[in-house]
């Protein structure tokens, strides 16, 4: 009696022979897959069952999406008329458009909208605008400004200063066009003497063009 498989044994009168494997091994399995439409594995969670798709299928539907409905506005926590009723600053030293994120008494996400009709360009500079590390800093500035005149921690929109400023470094420039996303936490809070300590970074695209430690006060002048 003979087993067929990929070894067998042979039983010849009660003796038992040693296993001989076959000499040509059974040829892998291979799906046949097209070159350019490759598929993609995924596992779902609640059934465990590995589903099957196309990698090209989202590329395509990426990019008969028109590209001024792929990316979605900044929201709006608070527009520019809140913040001119919270900042003393105006034109052309309010440099904060909008606000997209706030938790109170901790941090705050803003925008700046950097135009080429911005009145610093004509001069910073005429052949190659660049928007100026100190304005950056300025803007950065007004953003933790938001935090701190809010009645969460107390401050005064008569009596609101920046103090001071350390580790800045600018990493990037930016330019018109660009779109500021700034970034500031407050980190320590004195309401005893009116000094606060913050933490402030501002990104163009995900990556970030500035950052540094701000020191702000509030009371009298």
């Amino acid at each position: 009696m003979a087993v067929a498989s990929s070894s067998f044994v042979s039983f010849t009168h009660n003796s038992v022979s040693q296993p001989r494997r076959l000499s040509q091994s059974l040829p892998p399995i291979s799906l046949p897959l097209s070159r350019s439409r490759p598929l993609a594995l995924k596992l779902s969670r609640r059934s465990n069952k590995v589903i099957c798709s196309s990698a090209g299928e989202h590329n395509s539907t990426e990019k008969d999406t028109p590209i001024e409905l792929r990316y979605p506005a900044f929201p709006t926590v608070m527009d520019i008329n809140q913040i001119r009723d919270i900042l003393p600053h105006r034109f052309p030293f309010l440099l904060v458009d909008r606000v997209v994120e706030y938790n109170p008494g901790v941090s705050a996400v803003a925008i700046k909208n950097v135009t080429i009709n911005d009145n610093f360009f004509p001069g910073h500079f005429p052949e190659r605008p660049i928007m100026p590390g100190v304005l950056m800093v300025e803007a950065m500035a007004q953003v933790g400004g938001l935090i701190m005149l809010q009645p969460e921690v107390g401050g005064s929109r008569d009596n609101f200063f920046f103090a001071g400023i350390d580790k800045v470094r600018f990493r990037k420039p930016v330019i018109a066009g660009d779109t500021l996303v700034m970034r500031m936490t407050l980190v320590k809070l004195q309401k005893r003497f009116g000094i606060a300590k913050m933490e402030g970074k501002a990104y163009v695209g995900g990556d970030v063009v500035c950052e540094g430690e701000f020191l702000m006060a509030t009371g009298s002048d």
